[in-house]
């Protein structure tokens, strides 16, 4: 919630305008004012001598978590494109909703955006607020959290969610700072306690090895930002309509403290992890990085793409981009190839919703095969040459 001053109390001292890190507060006349570049960091609670600085919730006293109500998802778009993870978190999200009891809503940020409602009400929304302005066109933290913390602000919704993008892991602590609640990161699994209805938060901790459940009691909303790849797409509804609320929005010189002056899109292969259908996944088992030159061969024959566990990430043999695990990305391809990988339970974790899964490996004792729909027990440089030999 926002930091705010009573006028009563100050005294003009000048404490806390020397003592913003951001240089948001300023004296008109004799009192200090809060402008609109203020973070909400709370350095300035503690400088005044008079209490006259406090949080907005402080003001009012302490929120009702019975005024808030309602799933909210950060309807995340590059380039007039929503991202995939969007539909994922609808689908969650239309869970959720219907356990609370309460609407399911998305909220839409960029220029000229309003044509993706229609995407967005077909796969679950009832509602979208949609906040379309130039400022918005590209992402910044400022733009884009001062909106959406207003929406929030007004509309109060219990929970909100975010995909775990690059975007939606800047985004979500800005939020959360913003409105003084707790945000739960790289959730793998999301559900509601029936005794109380508050969103339990599963993610995995300490390297992968131990999966926490964290709940937010007394703070709204409860945030979380979602593994790609992780839930479920929702069927689309065709024709599926719902209600639009247009957030009015206005920026002033010092809202926005950083501007895109270009986007330049990588000229390097994309890698897409999460939208494969065919994945072939190396592991150590390969023994060297060149190893991955044959992984390559037949991904390109069947139209897949190459992916690894951690090890070979860690060993430098390929980019972290392509890794496959809790500390990855998850994934669900129709087939999955795991060649010499022995099936630790943090890639496991990160592959085993896919349709099929084919295990390649020397050793008949790898966990690997307990989760294999079809195994193959043998030497990974004998097996592959015979399989592309086979497709071609």
């Amino acid at each position: 919630m926002a930091i705010t001053i009573i006028n009563e109390k100050c005294r003009g001292c000048r404490l806390c305008v020397k003592g913003c890190p951001f240089d948001a507060i300023v004296m008109e006349g004799k009192l200090a004012v809060i402008e609109s570049g203020c973070t909400n960091c709370g350095a300035c609670l503690d400088l005044c001598p008079f209490e006259a600085i406090i949080r907005e919730e402080e003001k009012n006293g302490c929120i009702d978590i019975a005024d808030y109500s309602g799933v909210w998802v950060f309807a995340e778009q590059r380039g007039g494109v929503l991202q995939p993870v969007v539909f994922e978190l609808l689908g969650e999200g239309r869970k959720l909703a219907d356990q609370i009891g309460c609407s399911l809503s998305a909220i839409l940020c960029g220029e000229d955006v309003t044509a993706l409602t229609s995407d967005l009400f077909e796969h679950g929304a009832d509602c979208v607020y949609v906040a379309d302005a130039p400022e918005l066109a590209n992402y910044t933290s400022d733009g884009y959290s001062k909106v959406i913390v207003q929406a929030i602000e007004q509309y109060k919704p219990e929970i909100v969610l975010l995909g775990a993008s690059h975007i939606g892991r800047d985004l979500g602590p800005c939020l959360a700072v913003k409105c003084n609640t707790g945000l739960t990161a790289d959730c793998t699994k999301l559900e509601i306690d029936p005794e109380d209805k508050k969103i339990k938060q599963t993610r995995p901790a300490f390297g992968g090895n131990l999966m926490a459940t964290i709940v937010c009691p007394n703070h709204r909303p409860q945030m979380s930002t979602v593994r790609p790849g992780v839930m479920d797409k929702p069927e689309v509804q065709k024709g599926r309509r719902g209600e639009i609320i247009h957030l009015q929005v206005e920026f002033s010189p010092a809202d926005i403290r950083m501007q895109v002056l270009e986007v330049i899109k990588s000229l390097e292969e994309k890698v897409s992890l999460t939208d494969a259908e065919i994945i072939v996944a190396g592991g150590m088992g390969l023994g060297k990085a060149e190893g991955f030159d044959l992984l390559k061969d037949l991904a390109e024959k069947m139209g897949g793409i190459v992916a690894s566990s951690r090890a070979p990430v860690d060993a430098g043999w390929i980019d972290h981009s392509r890794q496959v695990g809790q500390t990855g990305t998850t994934v669900k391809p129709r087939i999955y190839f795991a060649c010499g990988i022995s099936g630790a339970i943090q890639h496991i974790a990160g592959m085993q919703g896919s349709e099929y899964i084919v295990a390649i490996n020397k050793n008949e004792a790898s966990p690997i095969f307990e989760v294999a729909d079809y195994g193959i027990v043998g030497d990974l440089y004998q097996v592959i040459p015979e399989l592309i030999n086979a497709l071609n």
